[in-house]
């Protein structure tokens, strides 16, 4: 039974930093490319990164966060990372984590609110 759990979240000043993890358990967490994507209220959900399988070796982001965040792996702790620095009130949204798979598999997102 595979479980996603994300937690980092919270309030920060614009121009400061956050680190997401996403834990997973139940599966064979090194076999699988991992991504993050995260939704404003009243917006679609948007993808923001993705990490290779293995080492993470291939990694991209969306052009809004390009140079800001940096996406990371940790297979002896089945754990991804989603570093933020430089966060602006337009990355306030609730992150998710998602395991690229057969089939769909998503954490219950964590809430990063960026606000003087």
């Amino acid at each position: 039974q595979v479980q996603l759990a994300e937690s980092g979240g919270g309030l920060v000043q614009p121009g400061g930093s956050l680190r997401l993890s996403c834990a997973a358990s139940g599966t064979i967490f090194i076999s699988y490319a991992m991504a993050w994507y995260r939704q404003a209220p009243g917006k679609q959900r948007e993808w923001v990164a993705t990490i290779s399988r293995g080492s993470g070796y291939i990694i991209n982001y969306a052009d809004s966060v390009k140079g800001r965040f940096t996406v990371s792996r940790d297979n002896a702790k089945n754990t991804v990372y989603l570093q933020m620095n430089s966060l602006k009130p337009e990355d306030t949204a609730v992150y998710y984590c998602k395991m690229i798979r057969d089939g769909d598999y998503w954490g219950q997102g964590t809430q990063v609110t960026v606000s003087s």
